[in-house]
Formats: C-alpha cells, sequence, structure tokens
C-alpha cells in the first residue's frame, strides 16, 4: 500500500457524540502527543463513495496508533492520520462494539471545526489524504503504545 492515498467523501451529519469523546483529557493529550494538536469538539462525518468501498475496507487492516484510555471504562479507538485540503486531522476509528455509524462512515478529527474553516457543508464533496507516515510517527510503530497516558 503507498505511503499516502486519497478518498473522497461526502460530507453527512453525526450522532453528535463525538464532541464528548474529543474532550476528554486522554484523549485531547495523546492526540496532541500522537498528532500535534488537540481536536476541535467533534467529528466532520465522510461517507464514503461506493466507487471507494475496496479502499475503505483496506483501512480496516492498516496498521494504526491507538488512542488508549486510562480507565476501562471507555474504549481505545484506532486513528490514521490524514489531511484535508492542507489542515492536519486524523480518522477515528472506534472499537467496534461503540461504533454507530455505518461501515462508510468515516470520522475525521481536527484542530479546528473543518466545516467552518473549509467553507463546507452536509453534502458538499471533500478529498481527504490519508498519510501513513506523520507528525515524526511511523504508523505500526511497536513503540506506539508507550504514549498512552496512565
Amino acid at each position: 500500500m503507498p505511503a499516502k492515498f486519497t478518498v473522497t467523501g461526502k460530507i453527512v451529519s453525526g450522532a453528535r457524540q463525538a464532541a464528548f469523546f474529543t474532550q476528554l483529557d486522554w484523549v485531547q493529550e495523546q492526540c496532541a502527543q500522537k498528532f500535534g494538536f488537540k481536536p476541535y469538539p467533534g467529528t466532520l462525518n465522510l461517507a464514503i463513495a461506493d466507487s471507494d468501498a475496496a479502499l475503505f475496507e483496506s483501512l480496516q487492516g492498516l496498521e494504526t496508533m491507538t488512542l488508549i484510555p486510562p480507565d476501562p471504562k471507555f474504549c481505545s479507538a484506532r486513528t490514521l492520520p490524514v489531511t484535508i485540503k492542507g489542515i492536519q486531522g486524523a480518522i477515528v476509528i472506534p472499537a467496534k462494539d461503540v461504533q454507530i455509524h455505518a461501515k462508510n462512515i468515516l470520522e475525521v478529527i481536527a484542530p479546528v471545526c473543518l466545516k467552518e474553516v473549509l467553507g463546507l457543508e452536509d453534502g458538499d464533496f471533500v478529498k481527504i489524504t490519508i498519510i501513513r507516515q506523520f507528525s515524526g510517527f511511523r504508523l505500526g510503530d511497536r513503540n506506539d503504545q508507550s504514549l498512552a497516558t496512565s
């Protein structure tokens, strides 16, 4: 698989639950450590086109950086770094037992409200670049877990 690749998605409304997750202290701290930013409250949700379905399925097999909760009451989440029109972000892949979106929905975190900054709204199409190397970390690095907060 190439070091980076693009995928197009249609912006869709979410369940409005991501703001809670993205503002948890441990999520904020680990995103700052792993990606170099603290996420804006919430996610940008992208429905992946049918033509990209195979690519979307391949994401499931990629090695990722993991956000690891200090409390077992919370679930961990896998992440893949991305850029959207030059803005750094990350796809968040929740644990399957708490995943509330359809399989073709990507949730993207970023340091800013992507809709506002980029002038986007539901129904718009946007390309994201998924990167396998980001902020000095190589995805799948076995030292990744050492960055978890305790």
